[in-house]
């Protein structure tokens, strides 16, 4: 007798694991029907396959040991209304403003007044509840008619219902060269992230309860590190909702802020137009670039003074060095000159001698 019952009991301990196995699989199935390229309508049908599959478990559990397999009340996948009505992303054709719009806009701006425009566009961003992200400028002279103009490139973030508002104020201040606007519509994504959460939630639940009711080493092991994996799933899944969230809630605006003497013209010109701008443009670059060498010269003039002092060395050196190199050789010649003087004089006396004594022997 006991024997059988020891089989019995193994039996059913062994049945009890299947039927927790069996939940515990039926929640991941669930889980996985959030996948980012999976579209709604196969996440709810993998839902429904995924809850169909838990019920089942859970009967099993119940009917072998007349209790509940979560003891509570029994889990179901979320519907799709249930998921709509969290997420507020309904996908129904008249839910145009519960969608998940991404708008991002790209402007260049051209002012004449560049300390006063950058001071009206804070305090703009501040009272519309925004906030500058990222901000980069060159504070350079604003009388360079060139490279040294001054120029910032911000990353703004404003809230999407002030952001019409907002680009109408930039555009009124400055001179608008060029603006992009993208949109970028995410619902579709952030329906099956927020299925893909709730369904790690309910098999957190799930876990949980077996966990509760494990009575081996083993069991416990197992549905501790499955618990694990599925809250690091469930973290990173309310981590990307929380950036959605922020990128649909905050639009951004990529501002690039130039100042300039005149604005660049947005009408299409003529060519007796076209001709005397350009002309004025060349006499204005040639009177800036006879300023920039005039400064360029008064602000090196040390250097330069400098250069031609060491120059002047040089040359004197070199003219000192050559005006005694010339002496030396001059003297050298007056040598060898009076050299070969005394010489001709010597043998000119030997001959005379010479002849004188043929004489006096004759």
């Amino acid at each position: 007798m006991k024997k059988n019952t020891g089989k019995s009991t193994g039996k059913k301990f062994g049945r009890k694991f299947m039927a927790a196995a069996a939940a515990v699989l039926a929640a991941a199935l669930l889980a996985g029907c959030g996948s980012g390229e999976v579209s709604y309508d196969k996440s709810e049908m993998l839902t429904q396959q995924a809850g169909a599959a838990a019920d089942t478990a859970a009967q099993m559990y119940e009917g072998e040991y007349g209790m509940e397999a979560n003891g509570a009340d029994s889990v179901q996948a979320p519907s799709e209304e249930a998921v709509s009505e969290e997420t507020g992303s309904g996908l129904g054709s008249g839910a145009a403003s519960d969608r998940k719009l991404i708008r991002t806009v790209n402007m260049e701006v051209e002012t004449r007044e560049y300390d006063t425009f950058l001071d009206s566009l804070q305090q703009e961003v501040r009272s519309r509840g925004g906030y500058i992200e990222n901000m980069d400028s060159y504070n350079g002279s604003s009388y360079s008619g060139g490279s040294g103009s001054r120029h910032a490139n911000l990353t703004i973030r404003i809230p999407k219902d002030s952001l019409d508002g907002f680009l109408d104020m930039v555009s009124g201040a400055g001179n608008v060269v060029r603006r992009y606007e993208n949109v970028e519509d995410v619902t579709l994504s952030y329906v099956d992230l927020a299925s893909h959460r709730d369904a790690l939630r309910t098999e957190q639940e799930r876990l949980l309860a077996l966990l509760e009711r494990a009575e081996s080493l083993e069991d416990i092991i197992t549905l501790e590190n499955r618990l694990s994996d599925v809250r690091y799933q469930l973290e990173s899944m309310e981590s990307k909702l929380r950036t959605i969230d922020n990128q649909v809630d905050y639009s951004t605006l990529s501002l690039n802020v130039t100042e300039v003497r005149e604005f660049t013209p947005v009408v299409e010109q003529n060519v007796w137009e076209r001709i005397a701008e350009g002309f004025s443009d060349s006499m204005e670059d040639i009177g800036d670039a006879a300023v920039e060498i005039m400064v360029w010269f008064l602000v090196n003039s040390p250097y330069l003074i400098l250069f031609l002092l060491f120059f002047a060395a040089i040359i004197i050196i070199i003219k000192l060095g050559w005006r005694s190199s010339m002496k030396k050789a001059a003297r050298q010649r007056e040598a060898q000159e009076k050299a070969a003087k005394e010489k001709e004089a010597r043998e000119k006396e030997a001959k005379e001698k010479a002849a004188k004594e043929k004489e006096a022997e004759k």
